[in-house]
């Protein structure tokens, strides 16, 4: 089979990979932050472009893209029909939850933040809307309570290469089957940036630490502010540090260590990895 990639990131780059050794590649649509992806195009002699498709703007550049099968991994963008309609068999996309529920950006993120066990991979077919299409296999994929989402992203590095092999080949043989979405279940989490990682400690401790986890280093991290100081967050714990409830929320009642206590409306957390966006001292901070 021809395959045509629609792919993003470190994830995108695994998949391409395990892909040129079993398949002809003959193109690829990538965003233009993903330099690896454009690099390994590039040194394997592979037609791609980078940026927005919509508007016919990638097949106007690259004119033919023949393939059988789309397999979208991790894409940063939803495509039109000129897309959807390129493959002779049928445009298949990956997405990192058990669909429907968590439809849209970054879902083992968001279930990390909503204190989730259990997440798992989607193969469905693609249409025009975000993650609506007609569901072909899935498989779980548990969230241990220590689990970060950098390291939840290192076991699906780890799962979809198998996984989107064993789809292609399912439709190879023509031994799928496919399995209509419940939109009456579906749930749908939206695009997060750097700016809504804000930690709100008026929120419950169980909360904040799922928070904090879901966001930690190398993504951009959870954030407070200390004295109009940005402290980004990468760990906390829980303590059994006593305090009187008609204390504000957020403040820090101790420094242990030099690591903070704060109160949060029903415990107390402490934060035991942390940096300033300034290079400056907690102890600075607090005089």
């Amino acid at each position: 089979m021809k395959i045509g990639l629609l792919i993003s990131g470190g994830l995108g780059l695994a998949v391409f990979k395990m892909l040129i050794t079993e398949y002809k590649i003959n193109f690829v649509l990538c965003d233009r932050m993903s330099e690896s992806i454009i690099n390994f195009s590039l040194k394997n002699n592979i037609a791609y472009y980078a940026g927005n498709p919509r508007n016919g703007r990638a097949i106007n550049i690259l004119g033919n893209l023949e393939c059988d099968v789309i397999v979208s991994v991790n894409y940063l963008f939803i495509v039109e029909k000129d897309i959807i309609n390129l493959p002779k068999k049928i445009a298949i996309n990956f997405h990192g939850s058990l669909l429907p529920k968590y439809r849209g950006r970054t879902p083992h993120v968001w279930a990390i933040i909503n204190n989730e066990t259990q997440t798992g991979i989607t193969s469905h077919i693609i249409d025009e809307n975000c993650d609506t299409g007609d569901i072909i296999s899935q498989i779980n994929v548990s969230i241990e309570p220590y689990e970060t989402g950098a390291d939840l992203l290192l076991k699906f590095k780890e799962l979809y290469p198998k996984f989107v092999l064993e789809t292609l080949k399912s439709i190879e043989s023509n031994s799928f089957s496919l399995k209509k979405q419940k939109n009456e279940i579906a749930t749908y989490f939206g695009k997060r940036t750097k700016e809504d990682g804000q930690i709100n400690w008026s929120w419950q401790k169980e909360r904040i630490s799922n928070w904090v986890r879901a966001q930690s280093k190398p993504y951009p991290g959870a954030f407070s502010y200390l004295n109009k100081n940005k402290i980004i967050i990468h760990k906390v714990t829980y303590s059994d540090f006593g305090f009187s409830n008609d204390i504000e929320n957020g403040s820090i009642l101790f420094l242990e260590n030099s690591l903070p206590i704060v109160k949060t409306p029903n415990g107390c957390l402490q934060i035991t990895d942390f940096e300033f966006e300034e290079d400056i001292n907690i102890f600075d901070i607090l005089k």
